[in-house]
């Protein structure tokens, strides 16, 4: 699932995907090559929602196995089935069997756009379903959806 974010920010998104994945009885793996955003997301993740923190922790401590939401830059030690892609990080090797893969870009960015667009396009050339979302409205819109092939 691509997000095309215009007017909300990744934290924002996240609020509405985690408790979502997690209710799914899934573990998630978000990813970021920009470590000023993973501490970002883990200070957020303690505050919300609302009516209580979401369990997870940072790569690279004693129990990333066990966290039901693993931020990091690298593999989903934690056997995620739903992988979020942020700041441009990339699926790795195996992640296209995950139940989810959520792409979420800067729309404002043009670099971020023509990424989001490459990896559309690799991983629908794969055979993998995608749809695009975008915000662009005002509120969340499917744009496209490319079925899996087969």
């Amino acid at each position: 699932m691509f997000y095309h974010l215009t007017r909300s920010g990744p934290e924002e998104v996240l609020a509405l995907i985690l408790p979502r994945a997690m209710a799914a009885g899934w573990r998630v793996m978000l990813r970021s090559p920009d470590a000023a955003r993973r501490e970002r997301l883990d200070a957020r993740l303690w505050l919300e929602p609302e009516e209580g923190f979401l369990p997870h922790g940072v790569e690279g401590g004693p129990f990333d196995a066990e966290q039901p939401v693993l931020i990091g830059a690298g593999p989903a030690l934690n056997g995620a089935q739903g992988v979020v892609l942020l700041d441009g990080a990339e699926p790795l090797a195996g992640e296209e069997v995950c139940e989810r893969l959520w792409v979420l870009f800067d729309g404002n960015q043009e670099a971020a756009v023509q990424g989001a667009r490459s990896l559309w396009t690799r991983l629908t050339g794969l055979g993998m379903a995608a749809q695009y979302w975008s915000e662009e409205s005002g509120r969340w819109q499917m744009k496209t959806e490319r079925k899996a092939a087969g």
